[in-house]
């Protein structure tokens, strides 16, 4: 494993065993920057988004383009929603559950019909996508808002597929599958902590 691998799957861990929902504490900046930091500081957002990059990864072309895209355009339409303060309820547990499916997914090297893998991504998106828009500030500018928590989630995807590119190797599936299982316990830690 090379040392940036190494280096994400630590980051990767750390942020598994930190406190869920930190992106939800309604204290989020308004603006590009408020909603690029969204998701990059809810633990349970991360574990999702890295999730769907491996996943895409680990199932190679066309998944690895098309789900790190279905994700962030669904999330955008789950986002419209939480601005506009259509009620979704089960937010929280939708997100938490999400890192348990994805992290699933790829631990278990789940290879399910490409239009099935992005019903489920999609499902998912629309879960963290309401809970980015939820968050808008009052007053603050909810598209350039809406394009950073978009850019994040991109960025987030990309991390994912980086590491999950691994799995060309022996060794490397072996850690791509490892990140899958850490994501899939944290999500079941994050559902704990909503009981």
């Amino acid at each position: 494993m090379t040392p940036q691998a190494i280096r994400l799957f630590a980051v990767l861990l750390c942020l598994s065993v930190a406190a869920p929902a930190l992106a939800h504490t309604g204290g989020v900046a308004g603006g590009f920057v408020g909603g690029l930091a969204h998701p990059m500081f809810g633990p349970d957002h991360v574990v999702a988004m890295v999730a769907v990059g491996l996943w895409g990864a680990f199932l190679g072309a066309p998944a690895i383009v098309i789900l790190p895209v279905v994700f962030p355009l669904v999330m955008a339409l789950g986002g419209v929603l939480g601005i506009l303060g259509v009620p979704l309820p089960g937010i929280e547990v939708g997100i938490a559950v999400s890192a348990v499916v994805l992290g699933l997914a790829v631990a278990l090297a789940a290879r399910p019909p490409l239009w099935i893998a992005s019903v489920v991504v999609g499902a998912f998106a629309i879960f963290h996508g309401h809970a980015h828009g939820a968050e808008l500030p009052p007053g603050a500018d909810a598209v350039a808002y809406s394009v950073g928590f978009v850019v994040a989630t991109g960025i987030l995807h990309l991390a994912g597929i980086a590491f999950g590119l691994l799995v060309r190797w022996p060794g490397g599936r072996i850690a791509v599958r490892a990140a899958g299982a850490i994501i899939a316990v944290a999500g079941f830690v994050f559902l704990s902590r909503l009981a």
